[in-house]
């Protein structure tokens, strides 16, 4: 039985919880819950005060329970009035095609190497020459051309033409970031031109953020110039502030291939790390019992946290962690901590009610999660081995003083160590579930990455921040100094910025060494769907239920679940195993076919020029994982492709498979004499045909796909042709991969 009294905040919170995910799911359908929210208070109000009044203990389970109810239905309305595309003024439920509208830059700029990309916050359009109010996110993309100068936060810019909806997944398995915009609010998209876009003032929502966006550049800038070599440098920048313009893909895939990624994310660890430094330095000063030591301590533990969250640009994952720590220190300090977990709790539902959609954040998740493990099983498991008491019964008395003190040596390291393995232990129960669904990957070798890398890292972390305040203190010092002394302040900068990049250099050289020297210990290619996430969670309580009650039916519970998720993944299994499909994928630019039976695939270019790494990692590998398949091959042509092939004509090629005849057209058809019946054609790079030709050669019945290599124009004048002649058409470009099962 669990006793709620002691984390009464943890009921509540899942009660929140319960109403956030209920709405993300099914919820947005529902009418507008405001009154029944109020009317639910209401009757709760009403309730409590009639239970006072009796002379006996009235109906408290009873209470308690509306309570929950009413903090479910919370849960219900904030996540509904928190999503925009409610909102009359939205510009999805604007009616007319846009003709300009009115926006200001709303985020960070990530640079990429042909774009920048950003979001902007609309706040009036102009409709049929018109200008009304509207709202709505939009995430934009601006080429890097010559003159074009990075969108800044704050930036309010006149942009001429329609955002288009956000498109979503366009071939199988792919990440859904049309959903990711939506719980960001951003529900549409648009690549503008340089000339379609002009900035007309600087009005930034939050001056805060934007002081606080430009502080973390100049500190940029600090490590851009004593850190001289590139890769240091871009880690550097991620390591302390977060900003990760510059780190190449080949680290980062590192860091994800040995489960150290969230050594780059500047979030729970870093702010863990100053918290930590701030209580062993209040630690070691007199009169820590006191009231006002406690007060003060808190004070300055907070205004270091909170410091370091606005020089870092106020990034959601800092703030996150900042406002972890804050109830934490607060708790403390007014001796008000009852246990960690309702401290934990009482944060997440500040958060949550600030942001519902925060609780589908992959960051949240992750967060919270690991760090209540951590708190419940980094003791426990710590609690296995004594390395002090196993050095200490190890020493004998006739043992030379050196021995002795060697031995305990030898425990206290055996002892830190013990702890730092725990702790990597803890967080992955709770996270690798999420890890599985998110990343469809598990590195094995964690335990050795992160025993090395995180606390050469975290020592990192102490250096960086000493570089910066140490270049802060000579910048002020250098306007006392005359010019002649002033190159000799800036020794100590110099020095640590040497030592800094040697420590960065040292645990990224390591990362990569695990990588290479442990390449089979990354388990790739996992597919869990969110149900078997749940009951993968459900058998971990289950099994931590039994190890702390000691008691079978918690055993016998996890077994079920496990049974349940079992079954599952052999009937998902099973149904793809007789599954055979033939799919022409969305990839931009690009004529590219599968020919999938099973888990085996044959991937064909027709376009004879081989799939990039990006390519086959972004539109091809999610939906390899989706179906688990171990057998796919892919084929540059269709000459090594074992598909028959013919060609009748210059510009058309016949392909068959399993009873499936396919007809890749890509330019005229003058030289088809003889009709051809087919069950799909696909229009290439622009094929000139028209719809009586197309009508004569192959009939009317078969679908007719515009592939990735034809352009925008083309299709929409050809789209609209082949539908009057009576063709059923898509285009793969906006419509998403083309699928068809064959024939049996």
């Amino acid at each position: 039985m669990i006793h709620w009294a002691p984390v009464a905040f943890v009921r509540l919170f899942l009660a929140l919880a319960a109403g956030i995910l209920s709405y993300l799911y099914f919820g947005s359908s529902l009418p507008d819950l405001r009154w029944t929210l109020a009317a639910s208070i209401g009757v709760f109000v009403g309730l409590q005060r009639w239970a006072s009044r009796q002379p006996t203990p009235g109906p408290t389970d009873g209470v308690g329970l509306l309570a929950l109810l009413c903090l479910y239905l919370a849960g219900l309305t904030l996540t509904q009035q928190a999503t925009e595309s409610r909102q009359p003024t939205h510009l999805s439920q604007l009616r007319g095609p846009v003709e300009f509208y009115r926006a200001v830059v709303d985020d960070y700029t990530v640079t990429r190497p042909s774009t920048f990309a950003t979001t902007v916050r609309v706040s009036a359009v102009r409709i049929a020459g018109q200008w009304q109010p509207a709202l709505g996110g939009i995430r934009v993309s601006v080429p890097r051309d010559p003159g074009v100068a990075m969108p800044q936060y704050g930036d309010v810019w006149l942009v001429r033409g329609e955002p288009a909806p956000s498109k979503g997944p366009l071939n199988p398995g792919e990440f859904d970031y049309r959903r990711y915009l939506q719980y960001h609010q951003v529900y549409h998209q648009q690549f503008i031109h340089a000339d379609q876009y002009r900035r007309i003032s600087f009005r930034p929502p939050s001056y805060l953020k934007a002081l606080s966006m430009r502080a973390a550049r100049v500190l940029e800038g600090v490590f851009r110039h004593y850190v001289r070599a590139k890769r240091e440098y871009a880690l550097a920048s991620a390591l302390v502030l977060g900003i990760k313009d510059d780190v190449d893909q080949d680290t980062k895939q590192a860091y994800a291939n040995t489960g150290t990624t969230h050594i780059m994310a500047v979030s729970g660890l870093q702010v863990g790390l100053l918290f930590g430094a701030v209580t062993w330095l209040l630690g070691r000063l007199p009169g820590r019992r006191t009231w006002l030591f406690r007060l003060t301590a808190a004070a300055l533990g907070l205004g270091v946290i909170w410091a370091y969250a606005f020089l870092t640009g106020l990034s959601a994952s800092v703030l996150r962690a900042a406002v972890m720590f804050t109830f934490i220190i607060v708790a403390r300090a007014t001796g008000r901590q009852s246990t960690m977990y309702n401290t934990l709790a009482v944060a997440a539902f500040v958060l949550l009610c600030y942001d519902p959609y925060l609780l589908a954040d992959v960051g949240f998740q992750l967060s919270f999660l690991a760090v209540l493990s951590i708190v419940y099983l980094q003791p426990r498991i710590a609690g296995w081995v004594d390395f002090r008491e196993l050095a200490w019964n190890r020493r004998r008395p006739w043992q030379p003083r050196a021995v002795q003190g060697l031995w305990q040596a030898a425990g206290w390291t055996g002892e830190k160590i013990w702890q730092a393995t725990a702790l990597s232990l803890a967080a992955q129960v709770a996270t690798f579930p999420l890890g599985l669904f998110y990343f469809h990957q598990f590195p094995l070798s964690f335990l050795a990455s992160n025993l090395v890398a995180v606390p050469i890292s975290s020592g990192a972390v102490y250096v960086g921040l000493a570089l910066l305040v140490t270049k802060g203190l000579v910048a002020l010092l250098g306007l006392l100094v005359p010019a002649a002394g002033q190159p000799a302040l800036d020794y100590l900068p110099r020095g640590l910025a040497w030592l800094f990049e040697k420590m960065i250099w040292a645990f990224n050289e390591y990362i990569f060494w695990i990588g290479r020297t442990m390449p089979g210990a990354l388990i790739s290619g996992i597919h869990v769907t969110a149900p078997q996430v749940w009951l993968i969670g459900g058998v971990i309580l289950a099994l931590l239920a039994f190890l702390a009650l000691k008691k079978l039916p918690w055993l016998a519970v996890a077994g079920a679940l496990l049974a349940v998720y079992s079954g599952s993944s052999v009937w998902a299994a099973r149904a793809l195993t007789t599954d055979e499909r033939l799919i022409i994928y969305s990839i931009p630019r690009r004529s590219v076919v599968g020919f999938w039976q099973g888990a085996a695939a044959h991937i064909v270019t027709v376009d004879s020029l081989p799939l990039s790494d990006k390519e086959r990692t972004y539109r091809i590998v999610p939906g390899i994982i989706q179906r688990e398949a171990r057998r796919v091959r892919y084929h540059v042509g269709w000459q090594p492709a074992p598909v028959p092939t013919a060609l009748p004509a210059p510009h058309l090629l016949l392909a068959v498979w399993r009873g499936q005849r396919l007809a890749f057209v890509s330019g005229r058809l003058d030289g088809a004499r003889q009709p051809q019946p087919v069950e799909v054609v696909v229009l290439r790079r622009n094929a000139r045909v028209a719809a009586a030709e197309l009508a004569a050669v192959f009939g009317r019945r078969a679908p007719v796909v515009f592939d990735s290599s034809c352009k925008s124009w083309y299709v929409a004048r050809q789209d609209s042709a082949l539908k009057a002649a009576g063709f059923r058409t898509h285009d793969v470009t906006t419509q998403g991969a083309f699928s068809v099962r064959p024939r049996r």
